[in-house]
């Protein structure tokens, strides 16, 4: 459907720019700046359809190939020209990983719900397929992967993804839902970050082995 894929291809320019945004700080090439950028856009949707038992999206359709290698190209393009902004803000890579994450999230519950997947399923693919590129992204940068952070990360995913369910449980229609889930995922995302929300940390003084 056309609705979904303008979704995709959103989180795919979203994911593509927070990647190649982060390899310019770390003075990445051309080349593996747009590698970084590929991988964050394809990463978690590569692992979803690994997990469901099918080929990845862009091996078995040659149109999401070419679609997500043009969406890194053009993300690619904005991060060079519009540097001063992408790359020298830090707020900037909150903002398109909330992007990413709410329009991914969206996609993997989707494609699960559309293999018959019950619907618990289908939330846990819609937070792997928003975060996991991510995560792939943060461990080739050495990074410390924002979901396994203090962050509210895959918790905004989790919170979108139960209400699409309850929204869809109301009889709202799938573009109901997603705009829900969509909206959810981003204003819990980007009040955490402006308020500094975060999940309780594993204290140190409760890790110390005991002798």
């Amino acid at each position: 459907m056309l609705f979904s894929f303008i979704i995709e291809m959103i989180g795919a320019l979203a994911c593509a720019i927070s990647g190649i945004r982060l390899a310019a700080l770390r003075r990445f090439d051309w080349f593996g700046a747009y590698i970084i950028g590929l991988v964050t856009a394809l990463g978690g949707g590569t692992l979803r359809d690994a997990i469901l038992g099918q080929p990845a999206f862009w091996v078995s359709d040659f149109r999401m190939f070419a679609a997500y290698f043009i969406c890194t190209a053009l993300a690619m393009v904005l991060v060079i020209v519009f540097s001063r902004w992408l790359v020298r803000r830090e707020r900037m890579l909150m903002v398109f990983d909330a992007i990413g994450l709410a329009m991914f999230t969206v996609i993997g519950i989707e494609k699960a719900l559309f293999r018959s997947c019950p619907m618990g399923v289908a939330i846990c693919m819609g937070m792997l397929t928003g975060a996991f590129g991510g995560v792939i992204r943060d461990i080739l940068l050495n990074r410390v992967p924002l979901i396994f952070r203090k962050d509210i990360y895959a918790m905004a995913s989790l919170m979108g993804g139960i209400c699409y369910w309850l929204v869809k449980l109301a009889g709202g229609s799938m573009e109901v839902c997603s705009l829900i889930c969509l909206a959810v995922i981003v204003t819990v995302r980007m009040l955490a970050v402006r308020f500094g929300w975060h999940l309780p940390i594993l204290s140190r003084t409760n890790t110390k082995p005991q002798k």
